[in-house]
């Protein structure tokens, strides 16, 4: 990786992640080697301890999601075995473009996965949290929400009303008070002040 800039596009493999080349900002470790999680050139910041390897975006909006990301989505279609999605944020950063998601049964919650019904847990509009999972596929990105700060954020009534989570399953309208099964996150706040 000496020399020239080396331009290089999402997961592309970088090198070898070892005691001398460690993960910077742009790129993921999988299974020993260091990838490029976005377009762009790739930098070596020498240190004493080793190289950090980063990718730098060639323009400001070449981020795609890597696994591990926490994403924002919105649920597009539910079926007995599958949610499709669309993401729409990596973290805090709004995508140019969204990127196609799909949230497996088993990939819902961490227990009871064989007992998942994805009608009680998503439905279309909604809006998720969920972690990306390592890549599987090409052109789709598989997700989790088997965590619990991870699941629906936003969701809306059949009345058209902004559903009020009542629970880690449930949500319920405030102007009818039905209730809806969901897959409730539990939305931690970033900034928890003591006294």
């Amino acid at each position: 990786m000496e020399g020239k800039d080396l331009i290089c596009i999402p997961g592309q493999r970088l090198c070898l992640a070892d005691s001398t080349h460690s993960v910077g900002s742009g790129t993921y470790e999988r299974q020993g080697y260091i990838y490029s999680s976005q377009t762009g050139v790739v930098h070596v910041i020498k240190q004493e301890k080793g190289n950090i390897i980063e990718v730098r975006s060639i323009n400001d909006q070449s981020i795609v999601p890597a696994p591990g990301n926490i994403v924002t989505a919105k649920v597009m279609v539910v079926n007995q075995r599958f949610a499709k999605c669309l993401i729409t944020c990596i973290g805090d950063t709004v995508l140019t473009r969204p990127y196609r998601g799909i949230l497996r049964k088993e990939d819902v919650r961490s227990f009871e996965k064989d007992r998942v019904e994805m009608y009680k847990c998503y439905r279309p509009g909604d809006i998720i949290l969920a972690r990306i999972l390592p890549i599987s596929e090409m052109h789709t990105y598989q997700l989790t929400t088997a965590e619990n700060e991870l699941g629906v954020v936003i969701a809306y009534s059949e009345a058209g009303v902004a559903l009020i989570p009542i629970s880690w399953t449930c949500m319920q309208c405030p102007k009818t008070y039905n209730k809806e099964e969901r897959k409730v996150a539990k939305v931690v706040p970033e900034k928890i002040i003591l006294d």
